[in-house]
């Protein structure tokens, strides 16, 4: 697929925007996996589109990524390109009560924009890493809210190349999945930008409130650990870090990965841990619970490779 020949066009057409053999352990939050055969950090929107035209055309198969934190990559890597979005997509812009923030944005940087500007929404999401881009479309939150919940339209390229604006209505919205309405699209539609509706509010208020979630986030969860976050998804009317603690996981390591002894639902990165070792950790945790409680946990973590 992406062999020496297709590396030396894209050397010649796209300079250093692309890389080749990159490994992914530099590039998400459990710092593991194996090569990307080519990763991309497009600088502007024209860039990005040339850079997936260009796959499109000569059949290299691509994978767009924020900031890799809700990302699993295997040890023998990725076939085809990583497309970053965290430099061509990074601006937000205030209308009155509404945020519109690009996917690459950091999910932090959306909270503390909306904080700086007196508007109250956001601060659930304050415990939530990666870009605002991945937490739309896994509709990413916490007790307190989700993205959804505040989400009033995206803008999305389609494979034709057409940028499309999706109010709420277009969109199918549910725990932890984000799709829209109209089937046609397929699945190769990107987030260019999402558009948040809140309230103003003061910014004082609202910087208390940030700085006790926050706390609270680190008293809860292994925050000196490399972690993709929560790892399973909670099941119907149950939560997976009780049913992990509850199956007698809290704590275990296998290799170098280990089930966090604060918050049962994070497999952190003791530090030597590799792919292979955080995914046979999640079968065996997977295993027991479907065993003890018949509940077979799903993971909330992208798996790729």
């Amino acid at each position: 697929m992406t062999n020496r020949h297709f590396q030396k066009q894209l050397a010649e057409r796209f300079g250093a925007t692309v890389r080749c053999d990159e490994p992914m352990s530099r590039h998400t939050s459990l710092k593991v996996g194996g090569t990307a055969d080519l990763y991309a950090i497009p600088k502007s929107l024209d860039e990005l589109e040339t850079l997936i035209g260009y796959c499109r055309e000569h059949g290299i198969e691509y994978m767009i990524v924020g900031g890799g934190t809700n990302l699993l990559v295997k040890d023998s890597g990725i076939r085809g390109m990583i497309i970053v979005l965290t430099h061509c997509l990074n601006k937000i812009v205030q209308d009155q009560s509404r945020i519109r923030a690009m996917a690459g944005v950091k999910t932090a940087a959306l909270c503390r924009f909306a904080i700086k500007n007196s508007l109250n929404g956001m601060n659930f999401a304050l415990g939530i890493p990666g870009t605002v881009g991945g937490a739309i479309c896994m509709n990413a939150g916490t007790a307190s809210g989700a993205m959804g919940d505040r989400l009033e339209s995206l803008t999305v390229l389609l494979s034709s190349g057409e940028r499309q604006l999706l109010k709420r209505q277009d969109l199918d919205i549910s725990y932890r999945k984000l799709s829209w309405q109209n089937k046609l699209f397929g699945k190769d539609v990107l987030i260019l930008e999402g558009s948040f509706m809140l309230e103003p509010a003061d910014a004082k208020m609202l910087e208390q409130q940030a700085h006790e979630i926050l706390n609270r986030r680190h008293q809860s969860q292994p925050t000196r650990f490399p972690s993709a976050g929560c790892f399973f998804k909670n099941p119907d009317g149950a939560s997976a870090g009780q049913l992990i603690d509850l199956a007698g996981f809290k704590g275990k390591c296998l290799g170098g990965a280990q089930v966090s002894e604060k918050h049962a639902n994070f497999i952190i990165n003791r530090g030597s841990a590799c792919a292979d070792d955080i995914l046979a950790l999640a079968k065996m945790i997977q295993e027991k619970v479907h065993n003890t409680f018949d509940i077979l946990l799903e993971p909330e973590v992208k798996i790729v490779g």
